[in-house]
């Protein structure tokens, strides 16, 4: 761990309070969240205590009553919330008052307007928080007066046709990237002109696969068409991923196996762009049900399926830290308490440890494959924005069940409803990836819109996973540059039985001179291969492809369905020359830090065994441990002292922000700041046998720090409690 600069933004949480002693995490910004008459004097209060400052607010909600009244503009506005087939508002929370809206222009101007006393504070970047609208929406003034501007056509019901339903959400994907757009673009002309301070944008937001799972349509890919967006927090956690689905017919949560895709398909938004992604970790989640220990085994399966891809390595540390470290939740008797003092240490030790992830060498703690996880073998699985534009079954009833999933009110959907069951499940998509990575390939949902939008873009992959059943292609050219990646050596295993409904919208296979059944025809067509081509593996050029006549659905369905997309993966990866050896681990090394996790449901249930010289970060006390085993089911994350990188810093971890450390043949100094009133410990590098630890107190006698010592290692390990200006603690070598 070394000492950095805040203004490196590797790590930052947001909060509505002003800034807090209790929740001061000492990361590099805050998000300041919410606009309204307390936000300058919230950005002043943070920006005194040291921290970077952005903005936070929601741009599909917020608490609006001025523009919906028209106090805004002199014009009622409440036709423009959304709206289900019932005429009832979709509401965010449980205020009528606070409806999801549909982002016509006057709402955009509402929003810069709104916005603007931001740049007035100086806030450095602006968040705009999920930009969302649901399925069941579709059915207000305003979506339909959209539609006409859009289609130049009346408006249809979305639930009246799959045509309908897939013209609606393309509109909804659209009004976002607009609104999006313009709030950006003026704003950034504002402070440009008013202030000569440049000023940047981005966009937290749901991954595409839980969007498409929750049943909500976003922009997500079509952001990167936007130059006013810098970039993204991947909003991926707990609540997201411990979403249940279907793997060898068991619907359960697998909260590690659905984090690993959500962060990978979030990953691949900037991806060879420039722009900055953080990754989200939330140590609590939405749903107050839960028990500190619940909350604690999840973050932990999020926390490591994140560091899995080394291609980020900035961090959202928490949201609402007010509601993790003041708030009150079950423990394991029932009764609410505050947090647990040793997963609060634990926790502030993870942080700071986020911070170093930048620049660390890469490999998979073996030597062998420079740092692809789980092995050499570079698998990926399609995925297309235009997954959320399917997600109603139309003439199948939900009985509203699906109205607004938001990951805390299952309640009972399996028993009451099998429609509703079914599109929670997304059983399209998993079907296609929980067979493979549960045997260890570390399959990356790809972005299908992206083969287009950059060249080379698949050039890392050996196999290639797709299926149009439950996503379409929105341009015909991605075939072609399919079809090239195919003939010069890669590998598509497409999956489908070309049954889905959602193959009859009105789109460019069926609407041009030469017409398609559906968009696997034309794919084909440009490999090659006859539309009414067998099942089985067909050379194409230096490449293959392997057809699977069967719906992706059905693969999740049972242990057989689970077994025919191994063999067939297998099959063309041995075609080009990859190796899979199944396995139920996957095991990466990020310079000192070694980041494990161990399956269940796999090929078999053997542990992972380490040997060498360690600190456990996932304990609270910082252990040296030289034995170290992760069982199926859990995860590790330890630091290798003896790693390569291990010797540059001098602090090894820490639960505080190390600030001002000196060292020299008196002793080492260093001042310690985090969270008042917690216990926090530090294990740092000590090249002689400590006499001491102690805080001066000026004139007063010096108060005793309690220290371990390890010859071995030659570690120290201190115990402290922060305080309101951090703690100057000096270890004494006589």
């Amino acid at each position: 761990m070394t000492a950095r600069s805040r203004e490196e933004e590797r790590t930052g949480f947001q909060e509505g309070r002003p800034f807090g002693g209790a929740y001061d995490l000492q990361t590099d910004f805050v998000m300041a969240y919410g606009i309204g008459e307390s936000m300058p004097e919230r950005v002043r209060r943070w920006k005194e205590a040291g921290y970077v400052v952005h903005l936070m607010t929601g741009v599909s909600w917020g608490n609006y009553v001025d523009y919906l009244d028209g106090r805004f503009d002199g014009r009622s506005h409440w036709d423009e919330a959304q709206t289900d087939k019932n005429g009832e508002r979709i509401i965010h929370g449980t205020s009528a008052h606070i409806p999801y809206m549909i982002p016509t222009l006057s709402y955009a101007d509402f929003l810069v307007e709104s916005i603007r006393p931001a740049v007035d504070a100086g806030v450095e970047a602006i968040h705009l928080e999920e930009p969302e609208i649901w399925v069941e929406d579709g059915y207000s003034e305003a979506f339909k007066r959209e539609w006409r501007i859009y289609y130049g056509e009346e408006w249809q019901p979305p639930h009246g046709s799959v045509d309908a339903q897939y013209r609606a959400s393309k509109l909804k994907s659209f009004l976002y990237t607009r609104c999006l757009d313009r709030i950006c673009s003026a704003l950034k002309e504002y402070s440009l002109v008013r202030y000569g301070r440049p000023l940047r944008f981005f966009v937290p937001t749901h991954s595409l696969i839980n969007y498409t799972q929750w049943r909500i349509v976003s922009p997500e890919s079509r952001l990167l068409e936007l130059p006013s967006v810098d970039g993204y927090i991947a909003q991926v956690w707990t609540g997201t991923s411990r979403t249940a689905n279907v793997y060898e017919g068991r619907r359960a949560e697998r909260t590690f196996e659905t984090a690993f895709l959500e962060y990978g398909i979030m990953q691949e938004l900037t991806r060879g762009t420039g722009r900055r992604m953080w990754f989200l970790h939330d140590p609590i989640e939405d749903d107050p049900k839960r028990t500190w220990t619940d909350y604690r085994t999840n973050y932990v399966k999020t926390l490591i399926a994140s560091l899995l891809h080394p291609g980020v390595s900035h961090y959202e540390v928490a949201p609402w830290p007010r509601r993790i470290f003041e708030g009150r939740y079950a423990g394991d008797d029932g009764v609410k308490t505050g947090i647990p003092g040793d997963y609060a240490t634990i926790l502030l030790t993870l942080m700071h440890a986020l911070g170093n992830m930048a620049d660390q060498p890469l490999s998979d703690g073996s030597g062998g494959n420079g740092g692809e996880v789980g092995g050499g073998a570079r698998a990926g699985v399609l995925l297309a924005d235009s997954a959320m534009f399917q997600r109603m079954r139309i003439g199948k009833e939900t009985a509203g069940f699906l109205l607004k999933y938001d990951g805390t009110n299952e309640g009972g959907i399996a028993e009451k409803n099998a429609t509703a069951t079914e599109l929670l499940d997304f059983s399209d998509f998993y079907g296609l990836t929980l067979p493979l990575v549960k045997h260890g390939l570390p399959v990356r949902p790809v972005q299908l819109d992206n083969v287009r939008r950059f060249p080379g873009y698949l050039d890392d992959y050996r196999l290639l996973v797709l299926s149009y059943e439950f996503m379409k292609p929105e341009h015909p050219d991605l075939h072609a540059t399919l079809a090239q990646w195919v003939r010069e050596g890669g590998t598509l295993l497409y999956v489908g039985d070309d049954r889905d409904p959602y193959h009859r919208v009105r789109e460019w296979w069926n609407a041009g001179r030469r017409k398609y059944e559906n968009p696997r025809e034309h794919l084909f067509e440009c490999l090659g291969l006859s539309g009414d081509s067998p099942e089985g593996l067909t050379r194409v050029g230096d490449g293959a492809v392997l057809f699977l006549r069967e719906a992706p659905s059905r693969l999740a369905g049972s242990r057989d369905g689970a077994e025919r997309l191994r063999r067939s993966a297998a099959e063309l990866l041995a075609f080009a020359g990859g190796e899979w050896e199944p396995n139920n681990a996957f095991r990466l090394q990020r310079g000192p830090y070694v980041i494990v996790s161990v399956m269940e449901e796999s090929v078999h249930d053997r542990p992972v065994r380490l040997e060498g010289r360690y600190v456990n970060l996932l304990d609270r006390a910082l252990p040296i441990v030289r034995e170290f085993e992760v069982r199926p089911g859990e995860q590790g994350l330890l630091y290798d002292l003896d790693a390569e990188d291990a010797g540059g810093g001098e602090i090894v971890a820490a639960s505080s922000r190390i600030e001002r450390f000196e060292a020299n043949a008196d002793g080492i100094s260093f001042t310690a700041k985090g969270p008042l009133e917690l216990a926090a410990v530090a294990r740092i590098r000590c090249p002689f046998r400590p006499a001491s630890a102690s805080v001066p107190e000026g004139d007063r006698a010096s108060e005793p720090v309690p220290f371990e010592w390890d010859e071995e290692t030659g570690t120290l390990l201190l115990r402290y409690e922060h305080r309101p200006d951090g703690v100057r603690i000096r270890v004494s070598a006589s």
